[in-house]
């Protein structure tokens, strides 16, 4: 009877124990047409099984794993969702970390998840990891946009050992896609006035790396966003393509390694270069956001994507109004007097523009901003330029019926200047080391909370004396030379390029609980440091000091693919040769500035100026909230064309640019139009007409059906090199 009773119990065990090695724990993250999902092994680690296209039936998620013959795996965690350093890993890891005892090895197994709803159509899922030699811990957070086909990334990071536990790398997320034949990568380099400069190959063997090591102004040579084709590269409306960034305002980091399987790990953060990060006990590190869309029909809908999303989360007042505005700088660069700015904003109700820009010079007494060399740091008025101040320039906006905007650059100091010599243990700079310069001036060391109070304090203490100050452009032009606090003790320098940014944010934070719809530009000596960790405290960002109208019209296309139009400020300046008329096109595909000598134009381009703004004025709402369609692009057709199309499909706006103006270019087709009501009848309208010259489209109607399937030709020439087109239906 025992030994019948002992067979029965070792059979139950067996049962079990079968049973448990075959019930895999499956964690599904999905969004309107993608799931990502998740395997917990029968060894606890968390894998991704699978990343693509939603399938009907969810059993079959557990099926993919097994149709893939590509090799052996000898880890069991190339496909991990956040690969530990030291352990088993052959492969790049996402975590590199150094413990209290010296242990450079980490094995993360699963500990639990849960996943919450945080409002209509966004859910969040957070995955407990734990290291079983260590009291240390990660908890991975998945937020999924469902609606938008967007999903964040981020992990928080802790332990409690006895001593400090040093974060050699700390990634935000850990991608896995799965062999499609080929990858590839398009990303963008640059430069001062050269930003945003596409690139793209196929992914070979190894680790390609994309990164900043700049500290400030990180996406000067190269920007954290990027794109990754599958299978071969995508086309605006037709193949499956990945795009991603980092919400990060410094240092960062996108390694994509193809692996020994043909698969592409995407590991993404904060830059680990010369930034070990020393974490105390019970101390949470939390990384910065990575976002990524997957798109099945073209890079068209990943950026659409990317657009609502941006407008509805990420951008400050991202559904709200932005305004025109005429910004002095190339009228007077650092040469002007209150009576000078007096007629300029005079000259700002003239032109029809909502606000009056004041740029750099305004500022600095012992040494006064008359050049770059002097002046940054020391924020009063400068007393012979504006004997008045501030308040004076205010007024006198308000008097002509517009309001007043002002150029900061809070964050940065010249050694000319009354703030270097007070305080020099508040600039970043190597005490044994030469300064070195960039535009002659160096950065504050924003990981000291009292130069935080005090870069606060330049923005409050101008909107307490200035309560109808209605903007600020906010620069930063320099980066960072010989890394260096004087603020952080000699074992925590490493955590500098990271708590700089920590108290950026800290200071923007700030400014918004008390500011909170106070329009703000986030300039960098052009698209320097623009990023979604940014824009959150920031209504709008300048993309580059090339305001030739031709280049921008190849910058503007490639920012757009990741930030919409109503967060790219675009200004009519007098770079560049065309007319007026191409100018002011151009930046209305963005939001609309001038940067112009009002009175120096004349009456007929005046005339256009002003009959422009009326009409970007109707039709802002569906630039801005609308719905953008590229049609042509500027690189490999003599055209550039693209759209915008309301919510409601009953307004659309087109642009259309000459781009390569050689004998006979133009238009030559027809060019199908997108997003249109196919059963409605639209009247197209030529707009932004030059005074004196005739139309180049007489007003005619046509269905919504014709305007995509057979196209409009908007007729442009080496004559009419830029024709604007309004759409409305009848």
């Amino acid at each position: 009877m025992n030994r019948q009773f002992s067979f029965y119990i070792c059979l139950v065990l067996v049962v079990m124990l079968h049973s448990s090695l075959q019930a895999q724990e499956y964690i599904t993250v999905r969004t309107k047409h993608n799931a990502l999902v998740l395997e917990v092994t029968q060894t606890k680690e968390v894998n991704t099984i699978y990343f693509g296209k939603t399938l009907t039936n969810e059993a079959d998620y557990s099926k993919v794993a097994s149709q893939y013959h590509q090799g052996n795996d000898y880890t069991g965690i190339y496909n991990a969702i956040y690969t530990p350093s030291g352990s088993k890993n052959l492969l790049e890891p996402a975590l590199e970390v150094t413990h209290s005892d010296g242990n450079t090895s980490v094995s993360l197994i699963y500990a639990g998840s849960k996943t919450t709803t945080i409002s209509k159509g966004i859910t969040q899922t957070e995955i407990d990891l734990k290291d079983p030699a260590y009291p240390f811990q990660v908890k991975l957070f998945i937020k999924a946009y469902f609606n938008d086909d967007i999903i964040e990334q981020w992990s928080e990071i802790t332990h409690q050992e006895k001593g400090k536990v040093i974060l050699q790398k700390y990634a935000s997320a850990n991608l896995y896609l799965r062999g499609n034949n080929d990858f590839w990568l398009r990303h963008y380099h640059g430069d001062w006035a050269k930003e945003m400069q596409p690139e793209e190959q196929k992914l070979s063997h190894g680790i390609k790396v994309l990164d900043a090591k700049l500290g400030t102004r990180a996406n000067l040579f190269q920007p954290s966003v990027f794109m990754v084709s599958l299978g071969a590269p995508s086309t605006e409306d037709q193949g499956e393509v990945l795009f991603g960034g980092l919400e990060w305002s410094g240092n960062f980091r996108t390694d994509l390694e193809v692996d020994p399987l043909n698969n592409l790990r995407i590991i993404s953060g904060i830059n680990n270069e010369a930034a070990a990060y020393p974490l105390q006990k019970n101390e949470v590190f939390t990384t910065p956001k990575f976002w990524y869309t997957l798109s099945h029909s073209g890079k068209g809908t990943a950026s659409r994507n990317i657009q609502d999303w941006a407008r509805n989360y990420k951008i400050l007042d991202g559904k709200g109004n932005r305004l025109t505005l005429l910004n002095n700088w190339e009228a007077t660069y650092f040469d002007f007097n209150e009576t000078k700015l007096k007629a300029l904003i005079a000259d700002s109700k003239k032109l029809g523009v909502d606000m009056f820009l004041l740029d750099d010079g305004w500022f600095g007494n012992t040494y006064p901003r008359n050049d770059d060399h002097a002046g940054l740091g020391d924020w009063q008025e400068n007393k012979k330029k504006l004997p008045n101040g501030i308040g004076t320039l205010v007024q006198t906006a308000s008097d002509n019926g517009v309001k007043f905007g002002i150029w900061l650059e809070p964050e940065m100091v010249n050694p000319k200047s009354d703030l270097y010599h007070k305080h020099p243990d508040w600039v970043i700079k190597q005490p044994h080391r030469a300064e070195h310069y960039f535009r002659n001036q160096l950065v504050l060391d924003l990981s000291n909370p009292k130069v935080q109070d005090f870069v606060y304090n330049i923005v409050d203490n101008l909107f307490t004396k200035n309560p109808d100050l209605a903007y600020i452009k906010w620069d930063c032009n320099a980066v960072i030379y010989n890394a260096y606090s004087g603020y952080l003790k000699d074992d925590e320098q490493s955590k500098l390029y990271t708590d700089y940014v920590k108290g950026l944010y800290s200071v923007l934070e700030r400014i918004r609980k008390k500011y909170p719809k106070i329009p703000m530009m986030l300039c960098s000596g052009g698209g320097g440091r623009v990023d979604y960790g940014a824009l959150q405290y920031f209504t709008e960002f300048w993309p580059s000091d090339n305001t030739d109208p031709l280049e921008r019209v190849y910058l503007q296309w490639e920012y757009s693919y990741f930030y919409p139009s109503l967060a790219m400020a675009a200004h009519v300046t007098n770079w560049g040769k065309q007319s007026i008329k191409y100018k002011t096109d151009v930046a209305m595909m963005g939001k609309l500035g001038f940067d112009i000598v009002v009175n120096e134009l004349s009456d007929k381009d005046l005339m256009f100026c002003q009959q422009a703004l009326k009409n970007y004025n109707a039709l802002k709402n569906t630039i801005w909230q609308g719905t953008q369609y590229r049609l042509q692009d500027p690189w490999d057709h003599e055209v550039a064309s693209l759209m915008y199309v309301s919510a409601a499909k009953d307004k659309a706006v087109l642009f259309n640019y000459l781009v390569k103006d050689r004998y006979d270019n133009g238009s030559h087709l027809p060019i199908q139009l997108k997003g249109l009501d196919p059963s409605a009848t639209y009247q197209v309208k030529e707009i932004n007409v030059y005074p004196g010259t005739s139309t180049v489209i007489t007003t005619t109607s046509y269905t919504g059906d014709f305007l995509m399937t057979i196209g409009l030709n908007p007729n442009v020439t080496t004559s009419h090199t830029s024709v604007v087109l309004e759409l409305s239906k009848e």
